[in-house]
């Protein structure tokens, strides 16, 4: 007995010096880069260019809206206009052309929509300030399209202007595409882009389009902010359930009724969820992170193959983890039935799941059949997609952005990450394996419930640090 815990201890004290040796050796994945040069632009013309930008109700699908602001981009911002090749593409996309003197370079993408989600019916009063006003008050532009997407849209176009204010000229085509659909798909707007290019011959040298932020408190343990690059996006499909049967008075109903059948279906599908890994774009995060954390933490994250199960146990109290470890699985719609004492004869179910890298869509369908039962049915929705491939994180197009992001935020730890949403930057994955995604914005954990939601707002100072950064990106991507 005492020779077996003799050498049950040496093992343990060897698996311990793997572990510590692990985390010690592992080197830092950040660079030094000189500081950006301050903003030198007419900050309040600037701004009240942005406020008027969020003032056009560009919902999805609203022609009119989409024209009025189109017509408008051509009066506020007319140096941009003449100086670059302007082609409108899929009736309401724009592609901006800024031709580069060295034509053998290869052109970079860089990306964002103005089109928004509507407000929700019912809660325009809980909005501190109207919705589309593009109020400014208490250091923040209020309104929808602030976070999610005009803000990229209009510090691009304030970036752009200010170089060729400055004379600047590109030796590598520069090329901007705003989406009038993002918000629905993207099909008709940068999918058209992408088809156009296609036929053009083109091959990008990068793609950029918004995605990740700089987050002061999005990862446990440490102390500095985060600039998450997104080299990858999830896929999605949305399966339906549906139960058929004989309705009837619900003073005899059957053992179990097809709202009880979609009910329990669900409750199946939902407790046998998708397996966690560690893996892809999640793993690099880790991959680049861990360098940057205090020492046990450092331990953990440099040691995944070990501790994945501690993940998984913080994973079921953390939707973000969960979101970056699993094909999620979230039941979104559910109908059947017209007055509470009829059995109704059909009941039905939707169900969304946002997929992990490595699941596909097949395997999503095949798990619904399988879990959910054979008393409902399950349907593949329309507008499926497997997620994106996964971008390299050491080319010199990431390094390019990674230091750009180190020149407007010095303080930040800069990482791969899995954007679980979808962007019109899928659409470009045929032209070039440097997909990323990327929005120039500090943003508290707290305040992304307000993309897509109540209040949503963005910092006039963070405004014009977006402005600096494409300033800068354009100039470090173009030399």
């Amino acid at each position: 007995m005492k020779r077996a815990l003799l050498v049950l201890g040496a093992l343990l004290l060897i698996l311990l010096a793997i572990l510590i040796g692990r985390a010690l050796v592992l080197p830092s994945m950040q660079i030094a880069a000189p500081a950006a040069p301050p903003l030198s632009i007419d900050r309040d013309a600037a701004l009240a260019r942005f406020t008027r930008a969020i003032r056009f109700p560009t919902v999805s699908g609203r022609s009119a809206e989409h024209d009025a602001f189109l017509a408008w981009l051509g009066e506020a911002y007319p140096r941009v206009h003449a100086s670059l090749q302007r082609e409108l593409v899929g009736g309401h996309s724009v592609l901006f052309t800024w031709r580069g003197s060295d034509p053998a370079l290869a052109p970079v993408l860089l990306m964002g929509h103005y089109d928004v989600v509507p407000v929700e019916p019912g809660t325009e009063s809980k909005w501190e300030r109207p919705p589309f006003s593009g109020a400014v008050a208490g250091g923040f532009v209020w309104g929808r399209g602030t976070l999610d997407d005009k803000i990229t849209v209009i510090s691009l176009l304030e970036a752009i202007d200010s170089l060729l204010r400055d004379g600047f000229r590109p030796n590598r085509t520069i090329l901007l595409a705003f989406g009038h659909d993002e918000e629905i798909g993207g099909t008709e707007g940068a999918a058209a882009v992408a088809r156009l290019l296609i036929s053009r011959g083109v091959r990008l040298h990068a793609v950029v389009d918004e995605g990740g932020i700089v987050t002061r408190d999005g990862i446990k343990g440490l102390d500095k902010p985060v600039a998450l690059i997104g080299i990858a996006e999830k896929g999605s499909a949305s399966v339906e359930l549906l139960a058929s049967g004989a309705g009837g008075h619900s003073s005899m109903p059957p053992p179990r009724t097809q709202v009880g059948e979609i009910a329990s279906a669900i409750e199946r599908v939902q407790t046998n969820p998708f397996p966690t890994g560690v893996r892809g774009a999640t793993a690099e995060m880790l991959r680049w992170v861990a360098p940057e954390m205090p020492f046990v933490q450092r331990v953990l994250m440099s040691n995944v193959w070990l501790f994945e199960p501690i993940l998984r146990i913080e994973a079921k109290s953390s939707p973000p983890l969960n979101a970056i470890l699993r094909t999620t699985t979230a039941p979104t719609i559910i109908s059947g039935g017209v007055k509470e004492n009829v059995i109704p004869s059909h009941a039905r179910a939707v169900i969304n799941f946002r997929i992990l890298p490595g699941d596909t869509v097949d395997e999503v369908v095949a798990h619904v059949r399988e879990t959910a039962g054979s008393r409902v049915a399950a349907r593949l929705l329309s507008g499926a997609r497997d997620s994106s491939p996964v971008s390299d994180p050491r080319t010199p197009q990431f390094r390019t952005l990674q230091r750009t992001i180190e020149q407007v935020f010095p303080d930040a730890v800069v990482a791969p990450y899995l954007v679980v949403g979808g962007t019109d930057a899928r659409h470009f994955e045929s032209l070039t394996p440097n997909v990323y995604r990327f929005i120039p914005l500090v943003i508290e954990q707290s305040d992304l419930s307000r993309v897509h939601g109540t209040n949503e707002r963005v910092a006039v100072e963070s405004y014009f640090e977006a402005i600096r950064f494409y300033r800068m990106l354009a100039m470090n991507f173009a030399r």
